[in-house]
């Protein structure tokens, strides 16, 4: 496929997020420019330095709207998981990125979206067609790297992990192949109105992970799996924000059902090469863990 004019800024939106920040520095490796949005200016230029532009963007301050998407034609659109109230919260900043000339947003979703139209990520969806926006929704299996971020202290601190998906596997995929793919349909023509349904290369149930992060912590990592209302009692217990319990309650709950068991060959076909194993991503954070 022919790639873009990359003089124009590609925007990344959540640029320090863990799919952002893998955008960021795949687009680069591209020969992309990348305008590198996120509330906190200075830790973005902590990370990247010189080699981004730097803006403030906050979606619920339209006041910073218009740097944020000036002259820009791509962006990696995302939503932030305490915000749920789409309506209100991103409608606006997409609104302003339509008027503003934006043409294409490669937007991180969720797989089996089309299954689950109570999850936010579906209103976004369907807000950024209406509005005739040119889409790449990154349908996304769960993220490997959620465990060393939301569950990372159960796992250091208990030993454990406790989520309410039973014997329901998950196609866990790495945010860098995530990054990877997503930074292919920003420098690339041909990737408007595709959905891609992105997963590692193999379904694990919870006893299956929990193990393979035993063996290489050294330790024992046991797999708790407690009843959904359990969950979100014990998720809000531990200080989780009641809104994003819900919604964490309801995509495992959809988990459960079998909503992310599907492995499709999609980052291979997109990449060329096979999706990063969830043995290599618990090598490559073990750290996070210690």
């Amino acid at each position: 496929m022919s790639s873009p004019s990359l003089e124009t800024p590609i925007l990344v939106i959540g640029a320090l997020g863990n799919v952002g920040r893998e955008v960021v520095k795949e687009v680069i490796a591209r020969g992309g420019r990348v305008r590198a949005a996120h509330t906190d200016m200075a830790a973005v230029r902590a990370r990247f330095g010189a080699e981004v532009e730097a803006v403030r963007f906050d979606f619920t301050d339209p006041t910073t709207y218009a740097a944020t998407f000036q002259d820009v034609q791509k962006m990696f659109y995302m939503r932030p998981p305490h915000l749920a109230n789409i309506r209100r919260d991103l409608q606006p900043s997409m609104d302003a990125a339509k008027a503003a000339g934006v043409t294409h947003a490669v937007f991180l979703s969720l797989i089996g979206i089309e299954k689950a139209q109570y999850v936010p990520h579906y209103k976004v969806e369907t807000y950024l067609r209406r509005i005739g926006m040119q889409t790449t929704f990154l349908r996304c299996s769960f993220f490997m790297q959620n465990l060393n971020t939301v569950h990372r202290r159960e796992i250091q601190e208990r030993n454990e992990l406790f989520v309410p998906v039973s014997r329901a596997k998950t196609s866990f995929v790495d945010v860098r192949d995530i990054g990877e793919v997503a930074a292919l349909a920003l420098t690339e023509e041909g990737h408007a109105g595709r959905n891609y349904d992105l997963t590692g290369g193999e379904a694990l149930d919870y006893w299956e992970a929990t193990e393979i992060l035993s063996e290489v912590l050294g330790r024992k990592i046991v797999y708790r799996n407690p009843n959904p209302l359990h969950f979100l009692a014990e998720a809000i217990r531990r200080g989780t924000p009641v809104l994003y319990a819900l919604v964490q309650m309801g995509l495992y709950t959809s988990t459960r059902w079998g909503m992310a068991e599907t492995v499709t060959g999609e980052v291979e076909r997109l990449l060329g090469r096979e999706p990063i194993s969830f043995r290599q991503y618990a090598l490559d954070y073990r750290e996070s863990w210690l």
